[in-house]
């Protein structure tokens, strides 16, 4: 079954551009798992012995229950600060698992969508700005250096690169949008085929919406996010780069991550999930692959 049918319904479609509606009041996130969560056989959520090692807290700040992500099997009645991941706006609910990883091995390197692997195991796609630090991510998700390459040139991913973590699922590395350098048809050309790839992917997850929080909100995020939306496509932002600020008079990072999540709650009917990281200090990875382990659970049922 396609994941956006189990995952989504037309209710959701609903994330709007700035022009086109006016901003409704905010509603709990929930991936439409309303009937689920509404049943009175849902599983209470037990989020402290999936917990220990990352040790979720809530920011109070932004303990809102109309702001969070609420995975299935959770009532949203019955969420509690220490159920939602630190630096993120994710309740943690039954469906988390072991979210360790232990092996990952690279698969293929695909120029077209339809060259990409054949298989029936879940995937997470990656997909940023060019430079918003998704090698670094990959290689700190997985600890080890080399698995997806770094470099200091923008763009340098070409294809859509699979790698096989743990033997069940995969991360799926796509190419960088937006470098500024790239000629005009090469940027087209990016855009045509990796979109071939989200709405022609049955094995497909979630995005992993990678936003550089060092630098202030970039329209070019914004109008991927409401692509992605606009097509059924669940994601997550997860911000990159949260331990940095630039040099000279820009805002630091929490000052961005808030002008980037005040754009959300203007401009989308229901909260995605978002979560704060970084490659050089390690925050927000065991958060992050707890909750892509929900995700996937649930998904594998």
């Amino acid at each position: 079954m396609l994941l956006r049918n189990r995952l989504l319904s037309p209710q959701i479609t609903s994330f709007l551009s700035p022009s086109s509606s006016p901003p409704l009041k905010a509603q709990p996130f929930t991936l439409s798992f309303r009937t689920l969560i509404s049943n009175p056989t849902f599983r209470n959520p037990t989020p402290n012995r999936h917990v220990s090692a990352s040790k979720a807290t809530a920011n109070p700040a932004i303990f809102d229950k109309t702001l969070l992500f609420i995975p299935p099997g959770v009532d949203p009645a019955e969420v509690t600060e220490n159920m939602v991941l630190s630096g993120s706006n994710i309740v943690l609910g039954p469906y988390a698992g072991d979210a360790k990883i232990k092996e990952v091995e690279f698969v293929k390197s695909s120029a077209r969508a339809k060259d990409c692997p054949k298989h029936d195991r879940p995937e997470f796609a990656i997909l940023g700005r060019s430079n918003v630090g998704k090698s670094s991510l990959i290689n700190a998700l997985v600890r080890k250096k080399d698995v997806a390459l770094t470099s200091k040139k923008p763009g340098k991913t070409k294809l859509i690169n699979h790698f096989l973590v743990n033997k069940s699922w995969y991360f799926v590395d796509l190419p960088g949008y937006g470098f500024a350098k790239a000629p005009e048809a090469a940027r087209m050309d990016w855009s045509a085929f990796t979109k071939g790839f989200f709405l022609n992917r049955d094995t497909l997850v979630a995005v992993l919406l990678l936003v550089d929080a060092s630098v202030p909100p970039q329209k070019i995020d914004l109008d991927c996010a409401n692509w992605l939306g606009r097509n059924n496509i669940p994601m997550t932002f997860v911000f990159t780069k949260c331990d940095k600020m630039k040099a000279g008079k820009g805002k630091r990072p929490d000052e961005n991550l808030r002008d980037f999540q005040q754009f959300i709650r203007e401009n989308y009917r229901e909260q995605p999930p978002w979560i704060m990281t970084s490659s050089v200090t390690g925050f927000g990875r065991d958060e992050l692959l707890l909750h892509m382990s929900q995700l996937r659970n649930y998904w594998d049922q």
